[in-house]
């Protein structure tokens, strides 16, 4: 799922056609997209940013800028809902919880006015390669435990995806101005 992100981030929308873009929320895609991304984040805790981004940047047209933003507010409102599913039945380590959301709030802190600075393509673009590298790193995580078939599957998909992301790549484009 991170790989079909990490590619999909880094190849880019196709070019706009700035005569025929919809000015309307496409609210049929939308509601598909929120339950797929709930669905995966109630059934194995992925749909956080790697999900959220690009459905709203790709898929929902938004700005880079806007689309992370949008994201945050989506992932709190999504982890609330998560959280209250959860709390009857699985012990949370409480203290874990603390320092993780605390070193999350400091990073986004600081990250939150650095991405104001960073062109939207280019933080596409950023986003896509740290979620492939994040998908490698979790691969070889697992990789003992998956067998060697699982991790010779998993190396041909990342050795495809970057194969086709360095060759043949859509035009790049920068965001669609809601100017």
């Amino acid at each position: 799922m991170m790989l079909a992100t990490a590619i999909a981030m880094l190849r880019g929308r196709k070019k706009i056609d700035p005569d025929k873009v919809h000015t309307g929320m496409p609210l049929g895609r939308i509601i598909v997209d929120g339950v797929v991304v709930g669905l995966m984040t109630g059934l194995v805790g992925a749909g956080g940013g790697f999900l959220v981004v690009p459905a709203l940047a790709l898929l929902g047209g938004l700005p880079m800028p806007i689309a992370i933003g949008t994201s945050l507010v989506v992932i709190a409102m999504k982890s609330m809902a998560g959280l209250g599913g959860y709390l009857a039945s699985v012990q949370i380590d409480w203290a874990m919880a603390a320092a993780v959301t605390g070193a999350a709030v400091l990073g986004a802190l600081i990250g939150g006015p650095l991405a104001g600075r960073i062109r939207p393509d280019s933080l596409r673009r950023i986003f896509g390669w740290f979620v492939l590298v994040m998908a490698i790193a979790i691969g070889a995580q697992e990789a003992p435990t998956l067998g060697w078939s699982a991790v010779v599957v998993a190396a041909g998909a990342i050795v495809i995806a970057i194969t086709w992301l360095t060759t043949g790549r859509r035009s790049s484009t920068s965001e669609v101005s809601t100017a």
